[in-house]
């Protein structure tokens, strides 16, 4: 236990050299735009994509993990981490939303185990992050029991957060109601689909870790 906390101390003093070690993960409850976030900051480092992004809820069904994602700032200072992509939370999983998207029974009950699995893991790993970007769609109520669950788990734990209200290209987008919501962490409005503010994302990614 005392090992853990002065590696993650250690760890944390000096974000800018270049580790691979250093974990940022991507949280949130489903389809909140985690996977799109993830994609778009690979595509804009690495060139590639991530994971794959459905319209069906627990599309992530399984911690996905990209080493060696370098990103730069204005600054030209460069900051390393392995990107971890996270199943959606959520405080129930029901078979019977995937019956509703049309997937058939049975690929819909392991659909739900498997996304199950995904949850506890993805809280699991959160002992292994260094920093958590919780993403979160803008135009949703953000006082709801999952983001409540997620906040708290990470609160628990102490590690820095960094919330990306995503979505802010659609006109139900609240930025007033997710900084009136979680007032103690930097927030910062994005679309992750269309690249909207994603400097600013990158900006504050860097003021997360200092």
């Amino acid at each position: 236990m005392v090992k853990t906390f002065f590696r993650r101390f250690f760890r944390r003093v000096n974000p800018f050299s270049k580790r691979s070690n250093m974990k940022v993960g991507l949280y949130g409850p489903p389809n909140g735009g985690k996977s799109t976030l993830a994609n778009r900051i690979c595509l804009d480092w690495l060139g590639e994509e991530m994971s794959s992004v459905s319209h069906i809820s627990h599309e992530t069904r399984e911690i996905k993990i990209k080493e060696q994602v370098t990103i730069k700032n204005k600054k030209g200072k460069e900051l390393m981490f392995s990107l971890v992509d996270t199943p959606g939370i959520a405080t129930r999983i029901d078979y019977e939303e995937f019956l509703r998207k049309g997937i058939k029974k049975t690929e819909a009950k392991k659909r739900a185990k498997e996304a199950t699995k995904g949850v506890i893991d993805a809280i699991k790993w959160l002992d292994n992050m260094d920093f958590v970007v919780v993403v979160l769609d803008a135009t949703k109520d953000p006082y709801s029991q999952v983001n409540i669950t997620i906040i708290g788990n990470l609160q628990a734990r102490n590690i820095p957060v960094l919330i990306a209200a995503n979505k802010i290209d659609l006109n139900k987008a609240n930025m007033d109601a997710i900084k009136a919501a979680f007032p103690q962490y930097g927030i910062v409005g994005i679309s992750a689909k269309y690249g909207k503010n994603i400097e600013d994302f990158y900006e504050n990614l860097f003021k997360l870790v200092k």
